[in-house]
């Protein structure tokens, strides 16, 4: 049976309730939201398949290991129809005391009201990351 297709509000909610589940630390809340056979593409590149795969991949995020990181939406532009998103984004994380920050974007597939795949794209390079107060 296919999947039902989102309204454009209720395919946001989901791009805008993932987000949160980051921001509260929840990553059994960010795998609900996410199909067996899903595709994380991640910004430097490396590519995860599976839900074992991308649990696996975003495991030291939320365990700690880069310190705090948070995600503030700036922009999100949402196609139902075609079932597809994209969420802009500042990054902050803090980390034994320096806080950085840099800007990016998610760029998201979903069949019916989960990801199937989550590309996304940063404008820092890891070694790079802009200082903040």
């Amino acid at each position: 049976m296919p999947a039902s297709i989102p309204t454009r509000a209720e395919l946001e909610a989901l791009v805008l309730a993932f987000t949160d589940a980051f921001n509260r630390e929840d990553l059994d809340a960010v795998m609900t939201c996410m199909t067996d056979d899903a595709i994380y593409d991640q910004f430097n590149g490396v590519c995860a398949v599976g839900k074992a795969a991308i649990r696996e991949a975003f495991v030291p995020q939320f365990r700690g290991d880069f310190g705090t990181i948070r995600f503030v939406t700036e922009d999100c532009f949402v196609d139902a129809a075609a079932g597809k998103a994209m969420i802009r984004w500042a990054c902050t994380l803090e980390h034994e005391g320096v806080k950085r920050r840099w800007r990016g974007l998610d760029l998201l597939h979903f069949d019916g009201r989960l990801m199937k795949e989550k590309h996304t794209y940063a404008k820092t390079d890891a070694l790079l990351l802009q200082p903040f107060d």
